[in-house]
């Protein structure tokens, strides 16, 4: 919580108590004097730190508090009394003002992300990639070629100035609540959320190059909600690009000004037909596929100096790794077949395009949810779903057989990969979006079970430790103490390997 917000939140509280209980004589001069430090504090708060829609009602009640107060202690005449009833409901409706505003805040903070834990400062730079190879197959309206946006995250010489903000453009939080089902005002606040970046920073001159990780965002999501895990990797000397899918994103903003917003969910029948969604997956993930082999390529033309970069002759294309969430951690295992690219971690994601090939043969990391590995079990010990458990699943048997079946592949895929080199873990008490920076922004994704009961900050540190652990082996040989099995300092990690 910043500073001069919650002084303005406990002002506007005494203010109130000096009202109730106060007498008469005594409470012209303090409330007037109380409002005017109240004033002075919303005036601080807001060109400082910055307003915001949470305290709206905090600053109608500075305002009216000053108002009364001013006008109180400047009239001469003397004041009618103020019938008993009417004070009464002019405190209530104060009192559950403050109430509110304190829900509020609590709420939607303005959160602080998670320091990273390298020796590295970091920097950041966003870039524009066309492939005009590719037709963009996700939006009727244009007649185009794929775009897409990708941020990086590296290794800085030691930044100067302001951190660069978790959301580069606020514009898009409005698409963010409503990914969200939540009014299109009530994120803004997040724009007042700092980085740990600074942007376009020299590139650390302590080692001639830098592994290379590309990341992946999940279904509806952003490049910016997988921030702390790539300033972290970056402090630890990679350079990480998180790409954001267009289209496959909540919004995105192109350089001329265009923001484009989820359309891929589109592909995906309403009618409850599995076959028709498990093919468009596999449609879907061709795509997002694709999509990191062309970055790649990018980041090769960077390399060589074709395209302008500071990054030219900084990347370590020997050592390239890969990482995503959800549909997105389906897509680091998918592009991982690609030579050019070493290990991968799939953050509880389920894997598209299963028949197609044989499963992969590089270490691979399966990292999920205990939600995701209850379900996997389920299937792995043929679990009979009951008729309750349909209906309270909203799904026919039909539908759960067809789920079943390709779960049953799934887990032979990962049984070949984690054959030669992988692992397969979950962490205790977390849910699909705990693997994003989602679970840092509002404890009511905890209240509605969205993420999981382990404490947000806690679960991002395991997560980072073991994505690092794990890139570190195969892109450094180095590292590998946390792969080798349970760890006193991390009782929430599960081993599950076994289970294969």
């Amino acid at each position: 919580m910043r500073l001069f917000e919650l002084l303005l939140f406990l002002s506007n509280i005494g203010l109130f108590a000096l009202t109730v209980l106060l007498k008469k004589g005594r409470r012209k001069i303090s409330v007037f004097v109380a409002s005017g430090i109240a004033t002075l504090l919303l005036v601080i708060h807001s060109t400082v730190e910055g307003y915001r829609v949470q305290l709206f009602f905090l600053y109608c009640i500075t305002i009216i508090f000053l108002a009364i107060s001013g006008y109180s202690y400047f009239k001469k005449n003397v004041q009618k009394k103020i019938p008993r009833f009417m004070l009464g409901s002019a405190n209530t409706a104060i009192a559950l003002m403050l109430v509110v505003t304190a829900g509020l805040m609590y709420a939607f903070p303005v959160f602080k992300l998670p320091e990273p834990t390298g020796e590295f400062k970091v920097g950041t730079q966003t870039y524009h990639f066309v492939d005009t190879e590719r037709e963009e197959i996700f939006d009727e309206a244009r007649d185009g070629k794929r775009e897409l946006m990708v941020q990086v995250w590296y290794p800085a010489q030691a930044g100067t100035g302001k951190y660069a903000p978790f959301i580069s453009n606020p514009q898009i939080l409005r698409y963010m609540a409503g990914n969200y089902g939540l009014p299109g005002f009530t994120l803004q606040h997040l724009k007042y959320v700092s980085s740990h970046a600074y942007s376009g920073a020299e590139v650390s001159s302590a080692q001639t190059s830098y592994p290379l990780i590309l990341a992946n965002p999940g279904f509806g999501s952003s490049r910016f909600l997988h921030t702390s895990q790539a300033e972290n990797l970056a402090s630890h000397g990679y350079i990480v690009a998180v790409i954001d899918h267009t289209y496959n994103t909540f919004a995105t903003e192109f350089p001329d000004g265009r923001i484009t917003t989820s359309t891929t969910n589109d592909l995906f029948s309403p009618d409850h037909d599995y076959r028709t969604e498990s093919g468009n997956r596999d449609k879907l993930g061709k795509v997002l596929t694709d999509d990191v082999a062309f970055t790649l390529d990018q980041f090769e033309l960077i390399q060589s100096g074709q395209i302008p970069s500071h990054l030219k002759g900084r990347i370590d294309l020997g050592h390239v790794g890969v990482f995503g969430h959800s549909i997105g951690g389906a897509t680091a295992y998918d592009a991982t077949y690609d030579p050019r690219i070493t290990v991968g971690i799939d953050l509880d994601g389920a894997l598209y395009r299963l028949r197609e090939r044989e499963g992969l043969r590089k270490p691979f990391l399966f990292m999920n949810s205990q939600s995701e590995f209850e379900r996997l079990k389920m299937v792995k010990d043929n679990h009979a779903y009951t008729e309750a458990e349909l209906k309270r699943m909203g799904n026919t048997r039909e539908w759960m057989d067809q789920v079943t079946e390709d779960k049953k592949v799934e887990l032979e895929r990962m049984r070949e990969t984690v054959d030669v080199g992988g692992q397969f873990l979950y962490i205790d008490n977390t849910e699909h979006l705990n693997f994003t920076d989602v679970q840092l922004i509002s404890p009511i994704f905890k209240m509605l079970g969205v993420t999981g009961k382990i404490a947000p900050e806690r679960v991002n540190s395991v997560i980072n430790a073991y994505m690092l652990d794990f890139f570190d082996i195969y892109l450094k040989n180095q590292g590998g103490i946390l792969m080798k099995g349970p760890d006193s300092r991390f009782p929430e990690v599960k081993f599950v390997t076994s289970l294969l």
